[in-house]
């Protein structure tokens, strides 16, 4: 069996598409890129983790952590964790990354690092006063009863869908691109 012709360097090809994004105060990207000088950098290198901090749901979402008072945070499904590290330096605390996926916190773990912040990664749910699950509609919809918070920043869908989960309501929508992300609560 013949093994055809790869190109030199082709496990780092991506690199040449994932670049920086401005998100409110905030910028994102990789560490071969530098920052604008008025924004609060989030370096973020995902290797084998998703999440680049690019798609508009993410954008979203670190929109609306912007929008509310930081508090401690539980990120679900937390990727590479753009929301943790983008949280913990918009003054979140305690900050806590959970996902099933070990290649996530270990990615977490090492961007947390790098970008001097200090979060919690593991695969349990804790209690905070703010989630944040930027994963499809009908895992939102599912785990949202299950969170141990009483707001949740949500997103992953589209913005004709929308979470419908008992108990809870929704504060502030954002849209762009055609998703959508949600700041929920719980009702009283």
């Amino acid at each position: 069996m013949a093994v055809a012709d790869v190109a030199e360097g082709w496990e780092d090809g991506w690199r040449a598409f994932h670049h920086g994004v401005r998100a409110g105060r905030l910028w994102v990207g990789p560490p071969w890129e530098e920052a604008p000088r008025d924004a609060t950098a989030v370096v973020i290198d995902p290797g084998r983790a998703f999440g680049t901090g690019a798609h508009a749901t993410t954008r979203l979402c670190l929109e609306l952590l912007q929008d509310v008072e930081p508090t401690s945070l539980l990120d679900v499904g937390c990727g590479s964790g753009v929301l943790s590290v983008a949280a913990a330096k918009l003054g979140f605390s305690p900050v806590t990354a959970v996902d099933i996926d070990e290649v996530s916190l270990e990615t977490t773990t090492a961007n947390a690092v790098a970008n001097g912040v200090s979060i919690e990664v593991g695969a349990e749910l804790r209690s905070a006063e703010l989630g944040v699950m930027n994963i499809a509609l009908d895992v939102v919809e599912r785990m949202l009863p299950q969170l141990p918070v009483e707001r949740a920043i949500t997103s992953g869908y589209l913005e004709r869908d929308e979470p419908r989960v008992d108990g809870w309501r929704r504060v502030q929508r954002r849209v762009r691109d055609g998703w959508a992300a949600d700041l929920l609560e719980l009702r009283p």
